[in-house]
């Protein structure tokens, strides 16, 4: 490696940047993402410089002691084959110290993931459209706007869904400017669901989608698109082992536009799959 490429801990500004570059790959990014993102491990957002210049980028957030994500793995197109992504990539898997890593591989990328010891677990489908309207889904529960009440109780229900607890990151996720979050709850006021949608680049994304039933993730899917303008594109990332949440995206009007990978670098974790009608991020998992 040239002796003026460093790799360290990225700033607020140098994740702007990096934004860009995701908006720029074609990603469409939420436009609050890097604020909730950045802040639930601030030593895992790392970008490489060359003579001072950002010229690649990663992100590994350690979740729990068992449980990391990467995601934002980018170079500059100028920089692309030189090793400058391999070398970023080196110096910030020891982040993940041990633990299983996950990863959402786009398909230019599957390949050096394999390579680097990733395993293929499934695929997140994007589902993109006009979410079209629909009859109310019977006997699904209560759909509400999520209070800081419900912050505790979704935590919970969340890390049955979700490979790690993410109490902090949730707590930024449903509150956050601009993303609006609805619960579901059943008759004796327990939490079997929620979603959450927010404005992106081009359109909005739903994310994640959460629910105990069929039904109730209609509910919730029906309520989160309320209001959306009538010209607005909504995607989903909907993982493609979960039927009844593809048929649920397709249902609405939404249409494949993009898919990826998703990889472990160990054991697949435990979550609830049949409760999954839409993971969070494909960058944050």
């Amino acid at each position: 490696m040239p002796e003026d490429f460093t790799v360290a801990e990225a700033t607020a500004a140098d994740w702007d940047e990096i934004v860009e570059w995701a908006v720029a790959e074609g990603w469409n990014p939420g436009r609050g993402d890097a604020e909730c993102f950045r802040h639930t491990d601030p030593a895992g957002f790392l970008v490489g410089r060359l003579d001072g210049r950002i010229v690649s980028a990663v992100s590994v957030v350690a979740y729990s002691p068992d449980f990391a994500f990467l995601g934002h793995y980018l170079v500059h197109p100028e920089h692309r084959g030189t090793g400058l992504g391999m070398a970023t990539w080196n110096a910030a898997l020891p982040h993940a110290k041990g633990r299983v890593v996950g990863l959402d591989a786009v398909p230019a990328q599957r390949g050096l993931y394999e390579r680097s010891g990733f395993t293929a677990a499934y695929d997140n489908v994007r589902h993109t459209g006009r979410p079209r309207a629909a009859e109310p889904s019977a006997g699904a529960g209560t759909v509400g706007s999520v209070t800081p009440y419900h912050l505790d109780a979704i935590s919970a229900y969340d890390s049955g869904c979700f490979p790690a607890e993410r109490h902090a990151f949730l707590s930024r996720w449903l509150t956050a400017e601009d993303h609006t979050a609805r619960v579901l709850l059943d008759a004796n006021g327990h939490v079997t669901g929620y979603g959450v949608i927010r404005p992106a680049h081009d359109g909005l994304r739903i994310g994640p989608l959460f629910a105990d039933s069929p039904e109730g993730a209609a509910a919730l899917f029906d309520a989160l698109v309320l209001g959306v303008p009538a010209d607005a594109d909504v995607s989903i990332d909907v993982p493609d082992h979960h039927p009844t949440a593809t048929l649920l995206a397709t249902s609405r009007g939404l249409t494949e536009s993009f898919r990826c990978t998703r990889m472990y670098s160990g054991p697949e974790p435990y979550a609830r799959a049949e409760a999954v009608y839409a993971t969070t991020s494909l960058e944050l998992g």
